[in-house]
């Protein structure tokens, strides 16, 4: 069960997310709320608040960690300037198999690329200065350790998003009353939120919705 937010708000908040146009997308939102599936995607409200941002964003590349089964890199898609491209890793053969499946059900195979491996590795071999927007949605524990790649790869202005960064409201709570397996990852959520709320190079906020979202705004180059 989720503290971070009133189950009526959550669930007033929901109802109020319009069905993606996507008959693909609806369908993969459908299976989950039905709980036919439990693909890791993006919570309704966390797509609606990205829509926004890149709305205002526009960018032309983006990169994601984390592909799953290609919900966010499909959604995402519609919000690229013409001829842009989403960069997507993931390590996984279930997710990319399904991810695959979904990309070139979407028509997507030229304007969503699919890198295969652990993104501690991949990460690594992309040019730096590279995108305008980094959608963060992997394991939890590795945000502090990707960060400084993160931060690399991210163009001046460009915006990263991270998923899932309050842990159902756990990070929040002393580390004494969590699980002793969670404690690894409780302590890491909570450096990589000190270090991007506490950074020079990020203007950043954490926003209570879903499992809790990460805003970080990369300072430098002629700001908006």
């Amino acid at each position: 069960m989720s503290e971070i937010n009133y189950s009526y708000i959550v669930e007033y908040i929901r109802a109020l997310h319009e069905v993606p146009r996507s008959s693909l997308l609806a369908n993969i939102e459908h299976q989950i709320a039905i709980e036919a599936e439990t693909w890791p995607i993006i919570k309704p409200e966390v797509a609606d608040f990205i829509k926004v941002q890149l709305s205002l964003v526009q960018p032309s590349t983006i990169l994601e960690i984390g592909t799953a089964v290609g919900y966010s890199s499909i959604f995402m898609s519609s919000y690229l300037k013409e001829g842009g491209k989403i960069t997507t890793l993931e390590r996984f053969d279930y997710m990319l198999r399904q991810a695959r499946k979904n990309i070139k059900a979407a028509g997507l195979e030229d304007t969503i690329e699919i890198i295969e491996g652990d993104a501690a590795i991949t990460l690594t071999q992309l040019p730096s200065e590279s995108f305008d927007v980094i959608l963060m949605d992997c394991a939890k524990g590795q945000y502090i350790n990707f960060l400084p790649e993160c931060i690399r790869l991210l163009k001046p202005n460009g915006l990263l998003i991270t998923d899932n960064v309050l842990h159902k409201g756990t990070v929040a709570r002393s580390r004494y009353l969590i699980d002793r397996r969670q404690r690894t990852t409780h302590s890491r959520l909570r450096e990589f939120l000190w270090t991007i709320t506490h950074s020079d190079t990020l203007r950043s906020s954490v926003i209570p919705i879903g499992d809790g979202v990460a805003l970080s705004y990369k300072i430098g180059g002629t700001e908006k």
